[in-house]
C-alpha cells in the first residue's frame, strides 16, 4: 500500500503530465484564417484535471438533462481563470451532435493581441444520458469533467464545474446578463465552496456578432 505522501506525489506528476498534454493539444489546433494563434477556452482547460476526474464533493449534476436543448452557442459570462484562458475575452463555446453520438465542442476567444483563438474537442456522457455530467477531451484519450450543476428551465443559463473547485463557469445563451443574475451565480457558487473572490467576469463586447 502506498503512503499518502506517495499518493500525493503521483497525483502531482499526473497533473503535470495532463498539463503538458494540454499544451500539445493547443499547439496542434488549427489556425483560423486571418486571426492568429490558438488557445483553448471553457472546456479545454478541463484537460488539466483529466488525471483526477470525477465530481467535486457536494456538486450534483442536473437530472432530466436534454442534450438536444443544450446544443448550440453559449457565451462565457464568468470563470475561475486558468492559464489556457488567461487574457481571453469574448469567449464562446458551440456544441453540436456528432454522427457517433458524441458532442463536438468548438471553443473560441479573443486574446490580448486581438487575435482569435479556437480549439476543437469532443464530449461524451460520463454516466446516464439524461444527466448533465459529461467528460470533455481535446487530446486523445484524456478527458476532463464537465458537470452542469445548475440549468435554467429554458436552457438559457448554466453553471458548470470541473473535477474540483478551481474550475467553474457561468454560461449564457446571451453575451450579457443582468446584475441580479450575476449575483445569483456568485451566491450559489459561494454556498458550494467555490473561491468566488477569484472569479473573472468576461468581457463580451462583440456579443452575438462573433
Amino acid at each position: 500500500m502506498i503512503s499518502l505522501h506517495q499518493a500525493a506525489s503521483l497525483l502531482t506528476a499526473a497533473r503535470g503530465l495532463a498539463g503538458r498534454l494540454a499544451q500539445g493539444a493547443i499547439r496542434h489546433t488549427r489556425k483560423i484564417p486571418k486571426t492568429g494563434r490558438l488557445l483553448g477556452s471553457v472546456s479545454s482547460v478541463l484537460l488539466l484535471s483529466a488525471c483526477a476526474g470525477g465530481l467535486p464533493k457536494g456538486i450534483t449534476p442536473v437530472q432530466n438533462f436534454e442534450v438536444d436543448r443544450y446544443l448550440g452557442t453559449w457565451y462565457e459570462i464568468a470563470r475561475l481563470d486558468h492559464r489556457f484562458e488567461r487574457g481571453l475575452t469574448n469567449v464562446s463555446a458551440e456544441y453540436s451532435l456528432k454522427d457517433n453520438g458524441q458532442i463536438r465542442v468548438l471553443n473560441k476567444g479573443l486574446d490580448e493581441n486581438g487575435e482569435w483563438s479556437e480549439a476543437e474537442g469532443r464530449a461524451k456522457f460520463a454516466r446516464a444520458k439524461d444527466e448533465g455530467y459529461l467528460k470533455v477531451s481535446f487530446f486523445g484519450p484524456f478527458f476532463g469533467t464537465y458537470a452542469v450543476f445548475n440549468l435554467d428551465e429554458d436552457y438559457s443559463q448554466a453553471y458548470v464545474a470541473g473535477d474540483d473547485r478551481s474550475y467553474l463557469w457561468f454560461l449564457s445563451r446571451t453575451p450579457t446578463v443582468n446584475e441580479e443574475q450575476k449575483q445569483a451565480f456568485v451566491d450559489q457558487a459561494q454556498a458550494l465552496g467555490f473561491p468566488v473572490e477569484e472569479l473573472i467576469f468576461v468581457e463580451q463586447g462583440l456579443g452575438d456578432r462573433l
